[in-house]
């Protein structure tokens, strides 16, 4: 297993035509400083937070720096008994929002608020200006853009707090099933929404923050295909299964709970994934295939859940409201059953197989790459 080297306390500030970092070590002698067009790379041994040791670090810049002769001053790096000090020059004047590409802040990487270089260079290297006279308002800009960083951080933890909770819980569910198959095979079936119906009703109460996240910004894309998509699932767990008992006891039930439960095991990994920017293929894969055979599968459960609903709702009235009434209202419910078995089911099934068979079209999509002729 190969040690990583702790990095050091880097500072930062920037003018128009400058970044100035600011390396917190002692003891340094000849560091090594690799600079790239867009990435600057920082090793040496010295002392700092962690004591006296090998300290490294990799900072993938906002937009390109000057990195080639003949130009002077590519690299302005002067070592001090306690600290670094290196002077990269932008390849185009231009202020930037923030010294890293990712949005995503170190943790190591700090603000330097005691060192700004007047813009047009000036006479002294020593020159030490002040950030609120020099800069009117950048204080409170550069204190924003750390804020920033640090929302898009508790965002991201959010997510994958989230998105971990339901994924153990959907993995609980399925395996509660499976495990309860296993012992008792098709005697388990009858009962399953007894044992997983409680976890189940949670864990759909909680994926209507999914329809808030895009409202909040903490995710991209729109708000109207997962009202859809949860809002169904909620009339058909709430309003078929458990406001109608004799419903719990059917196998279609147990059917119903395996797609959904199959379907969430990959969408939510997948969703981890993918707020570390990793691109796992299989996952990727399983999360752009599975819905052909279990989507289809699902709706056919819900249309059948609701067809043998029909006549419960019929004898029950339950939801149903009858005239007269004082607010001159009428509702029938195994009439509106009727419109979403009709209206529903099939234009549901028909508008998300098209969305995910778009979407299966650009993630596996086979790449294409082009060899320069010689």
């Amino acid at each position: 297993m190969v040690a990583t080297s702790p990095s050091p306390f880097v500072y930062w500030a920037q003018t128009l035509k400058t970044v100035s970092l600011r390396i917190d070590l002692k003891n340094v002698e000849n560091p090594s400083v690799n600079v790239t067009e867009n990435q600057i790379k920082f090793s040496t041994k010295g002392t700092g937070a962690r004591g006296d040791c090998h300290y490294a670090f990799d900072l993938h810049l906002y937009q390109q720096i000057v990195h080639e002769p003949p130009e002077e001053n590519v690299v302005n790096v002067r070592v001090f008994e306690n600290r670094v000090d290196i002077v990269l020059t932008k390849l185009q004047p231009t202020w930037w929002p923030r010294l890293t590409a990712e949005p995503q802040k170190p943790a190591w990487l700090k603000i330097n608020f005691d060192l700004w270089k007047s813009e047009d260079g000036g006479d002294s290297e020593e020159e030490v200006r002040d950030v609120m006279t020099d800069y009117p308002g950048m204080y409170d800009k550069l204190h924003k853009e750390e804020l920033g960083y640090r929302k898009e951080e508790l965002r991201k933890v959010y997510l994958v707090i989230y998105n971990l909770f339901q994924f153990i819980g959907y993995t609980y569910v399925l395996a509660v099933m499976c495990v309860r198959y296993a012992k008792l095979e098709g005697a388990s079936i009858n009962d399953t929404y007894e044992h997983v119906g409680p976890a189940f009703k949670f864990l759909q109460l909680m994926q209507f923050l999914e329809v808030m996240h895009p409202l909040f910004g903490y995710t991209r894309g729109g708000v109207f295909l997962p009202f859809l998509q949860v809002s169904g699932r909620a009339f058909i767990l709430f309003a078929m299964i458990e406001a109608e008992p004799r419903m719990q006891t059917k196998p279609v039930v147990f059917y119903l709970f395996c797609v959904w439960s199959l379907i969430e095991v990959v969408r939510y990994p997948f969703y981890i994934a993918g707020l570390y920017k990793k691109d796992i293929y299989i996952l990727t894969w399983l999360r752009y295939t599975l819905w052909i055979p279990l989507y289809p599968l699902g709706i056919l459960c819900e249309a059948i859940i609701i067809v043998r609903n029909i006549p419960y709702f019929e004898e029950t009235q339950r939801f149903t409201v009858s005239l007269p009434n004082e607010y001159n209202f009428a509702f029938h419910m195994p009439s509106f059953m009727r419109v979403v078995l009709l209206f529903g089911s099939i234009p549901s099934m028909f508008f998300l197989m098209s969305h995910m068979h778009k979407l299966r079209t650009v993630k596996l999509r086979p790449k294409v790459i082009i060899k320069k002729s010689k």
